[in-house]
């Protein structure tokens, strides 16, 4: 069984759905490239339907502080994702600004880019194993797209990751099995279009997931 987190919800009644399917965390996206954007009101307000238990997580790529601030002025998040270019002593010092726990996301195409892993599990406190995004892509994550999850069989890091990448009701199962993976996180996954969040759908992985 695995912890779920679905990221990427802009309305209160699929925080709720997840909740109430048992998802663990729910993320929000503070990137506005991102179909699945909210606004630092819009985020305030969907804070109020987050039930005790549920981690909010809050999602930036290559935030500034400032960005940091404004959010976190009105948005109380639990973790900050940062799902970009962030060298490891950027995610100390996020650690640093916020006081709050972060997760780095990690792109994965090949062998080659496992080391990256090494060396922000020395920082952060929890990783995000995902696919890397294709070369001119206008989103970090979220792309649909998956890696060979062969990958990291038998592989240990310093710190809790997660799986993310091209995850599905249909194929989340059998990615726990390969991989081993103690928690993972779907976006478009669990979507009919790209944004669009379906009840059904993340009701499905969840139980997947479990």
């Amino acid at each position: 069984m695995a912890q779920v987190k679905i990221c990427g919800l802009r309305r209160p009644d699929h925080i709720e759905a997840a909740a109430q399917a048992g998802a663990r965390y729910v993320g929000l996206v503070f990137f506005p490239k991102s179909p699945r954007a909210v606004s630092v009101e819009e985020a305030a307000l969907l804070m109020q339907h987050i039930p005790m238990g549920v981690a909010a997580v809050g999602l930036f790529v290559n935030p500034d502080d400032a960005l940091l601030d404004q959010v976190l002025g009105r948005v109380p998040l639990d973790i900050i994702q940062l799902h970009g270019d962030e060298s490891p002593d950027r995610v100390a010092q996020v650690k640093a600004l916020t006081g709050l726990p972060v997760m780095k996301a990690v792109g994965l195409s090949g062998p080659e880019d496992l080391p990256a892993l090494t060396d922000y599990g020395l920082v952060a406190d929890m990783l995000l194993v995902d696919a890397k995004p294709p070369k001119g892509a206008d989103l970090p994550g979220g792309n649909g797209l998956s890696f060979d999850w062969r990958l990291l069989v038998g592989r240990k890091w310093l710190r809790p990751w997660m799986l993310a990448g091209g995850l599905t009701p249909q194929n989340v199962a059998e990615a726990i099995r390969l991989t081993g993976a103690p928690a993972v996180d779907v976006s478009s996954g669990v979507e009919t279009e790209p944004g669009i969040k379906d009840e059904g759908l993340i009701r499905a992985f969840v139980a997947a997931a479990s």
